[in-house]
C-alpha cells in the first residue's frame, strides 16, 4: 500500500513550517507528500521546495489562482495527480504527532476511512509556538486545550470499531481514505466554494456508498493552531447542498475530481 500526506494551505507559510518539522520527526514517512495550495504567494512555494532538499520523500505541489476560498476544488486537482493508495489529509493549520502517519497506516483497512482527534493550541500561545518552533505537545502541555484528545494509548485506540454511522466530531483537518473510494464518488464537490461543510458533504456521500467509518481515539492526533476563521457568507447555502445530500442519498457529485482524470 503506497500512502501519501495530503496538506491543504493558503499564505500561512509559518504553520507550513511547523508542520514540515514535525514530518521530520514522524516515525513513520508517507510515500509521498501533496500540498494541496489554494493560491498562496511565492513566499509558500519558496518554503516547499526548501524542504524538499530535506525530506527524501517526494513532493508534488499542486497550486491554482487565489480567485477565492476554493478548497473542494485545489483538493481534487491535487489527489487527481496522487500515486498513492491512500490519502491521509490535514489541513495547513496543524502540527502532527509523531506517529500520526502510522498510526492512520496501521489503522487503515479496506472499505473504511478513518478519523482522528484534534487538540487546539490556546491562541495566546499561537505566537510562541512559531518563534521557538515548538511542535511537541502532550496531556500536560500548558499551550493547549482538549487536553485528553492528546493522549495517546495504543490500546485503548484499539477498542474503537468501525461504524456505519456519520459521526458530528469528524474534521477534515485529520482524515484519511482510499483513493478509489474517493475517486468512485467522484471526490469533493465543487458546488461547495467559500468555508464550510465540504468535507462533511464529502464524507456523506462516503456514506451512502457504503463506506464504513472509524475513528482514531488516542492515536491519530494533530495539533491545531488558532487563527481567525475564513468568511463564512456562503455557509447557509453549502448548508443546504448538505442536507441535500443527506436526504437523497447521493453518492456521486456533477463537478468534483473526475475533471482532472
Amino acid at each position: 500500500m503506497k500512502t501519501a500526506l495530503l496538506i491543504s494551505t493558503y499564505n500561512w507559510k509559518e504553520a507550513l513550517s511547523l508542520i514540515f518539522k514535525s514530518i521530520e520527526e514522524q516515525t513513520q514517512l508517507p510515500d509521498e507528500i501533496l500540498i494541496a495550495d489554494d493560491g498562496s504567494r511565492e513566499d509558500t512555494k519558496i518554503i516547499i521546495d526548501k524542504f524538499r532538499q530535506i525530506v527524501p520523500t517526494p513532493i508534488i505541489h499542486v497550486w491554482h489562482e487565489d480567485i477565492g476560498f476554493r478548497r473542494s476544488m485545489i483538493l481534487n486537482k491535487t489527489i487527481a495527480q496522487a500515486n498513492a493508495d491512500y490519502i491521509i489529509q490535514i489541513d495547513g493549520d496543524c502540527i502532527m504527532h509523531k506517529d500520526f502517519i502510522k498510526d492512520h497506516i496501521s489503522n487503515a483497512s479496506p472499505n473504511t476511512y478513518l478519523y482522528g482527534s484534534r487538540v487546539n493550541i490556546k491562541s495566546q500561545y499561537i505566537e510562541k509556538v512559531i518563534k521557538t518552533e515548538h511542535i511537541k505537545f502532550n496531556f500536560a502541555s500548558k499551550e493547549i486545550k482538549n487536553k485528553t484528545r492528546a493522549l495517546h494509548i495504543s490500546a485503548l485506540s484499539k477498542l474503537y470499531k468501525p461504524h456505519t454511522e456519520v459521526s458530528s466530531k469528524i474534521r477534515g483537518c485529520n482524515l484519511s481514505f482510499w483513493k478509489n473510494d474517493f475517486i468512485t464518488i467522484n471526490g469533493y464537490s465543487e458546488d461547495f466554494e467559500g468555508w464550510g461543510m465540504e468535507d462533511s458533504e464529502m464524507i456523506q456521500r462516503m456514506h451512502n456508498n457504503g463506506i464504513l467509518a472509524k475513528r482514531l481515539r488516542y492515536s491519530g492526533i494533530v495539533f491545531h493552531m488558532y487563527h481567525k476563521s475564513a468568511s463564512k457568507d456562503n455557509a447557509s447555502h453549502n448548508n443546504t447542498l448538505l442536507l441535500m445530500t443527506r436526504k437523497s442519498k447521493v453518492v456521486t457529485c456533477e463537478k468534483g475530481i473526475n475533471q482532472y482524470l
